[in-house]
Parts: C-alpha cells; sequence; structure tokens
C-alpha cells in the first residue's frame, strides 16, 4: 500500500460534542486535515453527526468528568457494525469502555485497529483527591490502560516524545509514533506586532481546564508578587472544577487587578491570543498542550513550567520562557523581565510565532498520521498475505 491510497477510517472518541476539550478538538481537527487529503472519516462517538453514540452516566465519575468538558459514550454493537462496515482502519481515542468495545467489534469484522494516547493518568489522579496520595496509583493506571487497549494494537500515536518515554518506562511495547497534535493556520499572529506602548496594560493570558493539575493558583499567586502588577491585566479562559477557586485567590489576592477567568469558545481564541503579551502556563502534567501552541503561533511569548510530567516545557526558545513548577516567585521575576525588556518581547513574539508555524502545523501533523494509518493497514495485510 502506497502513502497516497484512499483510506475510510473510523474515529472512535467518547465525545466529540465539545471543542472547549482538548482531545475531542485534535480529533475534529484531524478529521477534516484527513477529508482535505483525500481519506473518508467517520467519527464515532457522542456528538457526532452520522454516527452518534448515546451518553453513558456513571454515578460519581460522570459529573467529576462533565466539569472536565467529558463524558462517557454507551457501547453499542450495532453503532460499532454499522460505522465500521467498510473501513479499512479504526482509531481508538481512549481506553474506556466504549473504546474497549470499539477494539472488540474492529477485531471481530477483521479491521486493523491503531490507538493514540491522550488521556495521562497523572491528570485523572490530580482529580482525584487524597487517592493520588496512594503509592504507585499512576503506575497502576498505566498498567490498567495497557490492558484495556493498548497491549492490543501494534500503533499508538502520541503527541510528544515526554509520552512516548513515559510509555516505555511504563512497558509499553507497541510502534509509537509521536506527532504533534497540530493548531490550526487560523491561529496566527495577524498585524499584532507593536512595540509596547508607556502606560498600555500588558495583557496575561493562561488557556486551558481549570482543574488542579493546571496550577493556576501559582499564576495568580506570582501576579500578586510581580513589581509591575499595577501594569497588568489578566485573563484565564477554560473552565473546569476549580473556577471558584480560582476567582476567590483571584478576588483575594489581586484586588485592583483586571481579572477575567471563563470559558471562552474556540472560535474566539485567536483573537484572544493575538492580544497577548504573554501565555503562562503553570501547569504541572501535560501529554503536549495544544494551547501553548496556538499562543505562540499567534505571537505570544509564553512562560512555561518545567516539570518531569510535562512535555510543554521543551516549547521554550529562552531561558525566560521557563520557570521551575510551582514556584510562584521564580514565575514573578519571568512576567517582570518581560515586561521591563520590551524590545526583546516584540522580538521573541516573532520568533515563536515562526517556529510555531515551522514546527508544529496541522497539516505536517495530519500527514503524519496518515503514514501510520497506512502503515497499520499494511502490516495487517502482509500478516494476512494480501497483496
Amino acid at each position: 500500500m502506497r502513502d497516497h491510497d484512499r483510506l475510510t477510517l473510523a474515529l472512535v472518541l467518547d465525545s466529540f460534542g465539545n471543542r472547549g476539550n482538548g482531545t475531542s478538538n485534535s480529533a475534529i481537527q484531524y478529521a477534516q486535515g484527513l477529508e482535505a487529503l483525500g481519506h473518508r472519516v467517520r467519527l464515532v462517538g457522542v456528538g457526532s453527526t452520522d454516527y452518534p453514540a448515546r451518553v453513558h452516566r456513571i454515578p460519581l465519575v460522570s459529573r467529576v468528568a462533565a466539569r472536565q468538558q467529558m463524558s462517557f459514550a454507551r457501547a453499542d454493537p450495532e453503532l460499532f457494525r454499522r460505522a465500521f462496515a467498510g473501513v479499512d482502519l479504526v482509531h481508538i481515542y481512549e481506553p474506556f469502555a466504549f473504546g474497549r468495545a470499539a477494539l472488540a467489534q474492529a477485531g471481530s469484522m477483521g479491521i486493523p485497529v491503531t490507538a493514540g494516547f491522550h488521556i495521562q493518568p497523572e491528570n485523572i489522579t490530580y482529580s482525584a483527591g487524597p487517592l493520588r496520595w496512594l503509592p504507585g496509583v499512576d503506575a497502576a493506571i498505566y498498567r490498567l490502560f495497557r490492558f484495556w487497549l493498548y497491549d492490543h494494537v501494534g500503533h499508538i500515536h502520541v503527541p510528544t516524545q515526554l509520552t512516548a518515554d513515559l510509555l516505555r518506562s511504563h512497558g509499553y511495547k507497541a510502534h509509537l509514533h509521536v506527532i504533534s497534535n497540530g493548531y490550526q493556520p487560523r491561529f496566527n499572529p495577524g498585524s499584532r506586532y507593536e512595540r509596547l506602548r508607556s502606560g498600555r496594560l500588558i495583557r496575561v493570558v493562561a488557556s486551558g481546564r481549570l482543574a488542579r493539575e493546571k496550577d493556576h493558583l501559582t499564576l495568580i499567586r506570582a501576579l500578586a508578587l510581580c513589581r509591575n502588577r499595577r501594569r497588568i491585566s489578566l485573563t484565564i479562559a477554560g473552565t473546569g472544577p476549580m473556577e471558584r477557586r480560582l476567582r476567590a485567590e483571584a478576588d483575594r489576592q489581586l484586588d485592583g487587578m483586571q481579572v477575567s477567568i471563563g470559558f471562552h469558545q474556540n472560535a474566539t481564541m485567536p483573537d484572544l491570543l493575538r492580544q497577548a503579551d504573554l501565555l503562562i502556563h503553570p501547569s504541572i502534567a501535560d501529554l503536549e498542550s495544544v494551547s501553548v501552541l496556538e499562543g505562540m503561533a499567534c505571537g505570544a511569548v509564553p512562560i512555561i513550567a518545567r516539570s518531569d510530567l510535562s512535555a510543554a516545557g521543551h516549547f521554550a526558545l529562552t531561558q525566560h520562557s521557563l520557570f521551575p513548577v510551582g514556584k510562584a516567585w521564580a514565575l514573578a521575576e519571568q512576567i517582570d523581565w518581560w515586561i521591563d525588556h520590551p524590545d526583546a518581547l516584540a522580538v521573541w513574539s516573532g520568533r515563536y510565532a515562526e517556529h510555531a508555524k515551522e514546527h508544529y502545523s496541522l497539516d505536517a501533523s495530519v500527514k503524519a498520521f496518515a503514514h501510520m494509518a497506512v502503515q497499520a493497514v499494511s502490516d495487517q495485510r502482509a500478516g494476512a498475505g494480501i497483496a
């Protein structure tokens, strides 16, 4: 099989219904990109137009998931049979019950299956209250995911080398394809470039789920420590279980600062990011963080937490774009440095935009994903003795 062959692909994800969820957003973007290359794509899950699944409500768990813009789909063999009829490959995004049922159905129909690793166990445990302190709990979830899904596929899409290294360290044996989730071309700097004008507020933006592991509390504490705090406005774009706590902390620590915390429609994000001077990403755990890529692409200069569990730090191009995870005083120093050096801020704004465009475009990512799909189908045909 050749890379230019056209495939019919089924992308299986519990929920496509919320563009604010990173995995859902990435899947929809990949589907659009694959179709632009001439492949045919079927979306299977809650929110799909042609192959919709019903919501599976799990006591307690669904409520927590909904606050993180996630929902679970109910496995339906008839839906899978209809969606998989005539497809060349099934790609599964999550290792939960819906994805496992899709794996079983595809296997019974002789269809090759690939998978993506987009749910970081550390993200789950950080939202699990006291359970996150149990020794070995993260390793146990990595093993459970392997048992559920990833030991049963030959090819796994991972967004970063950090993800690949984590999976290898936890015994994952499949062929790992490191492919960025990428960002859409509508995230671009436009005509944003200008010198910082005296007296203008410095626009600090953070983007992502308002969850404990994203550590926006450290950002609020850092801004309270900044020498230039009176020159700063803050926007934290997102929603999640920490929203009320963050609002309360901002009211307490950032009195007098212009602060906005809450959900922004995905369609409005390019304009918001073009207005940002600094994009702060204090997250403890991230497999990639497309929000950082989108900010860079729009010309926002990032300041990113350096964490062993986050790949986002690899996006930094200068030491002034990094700080030790959880250290508010260090983040405050970096924010103040950029504000005190407006010429450097303008120069690095352009450099980050060009770097993102060159290395992380959605087009390049989709082509690499299509190559993985072709390889997986070829492997299946070779194993079956089909020319």
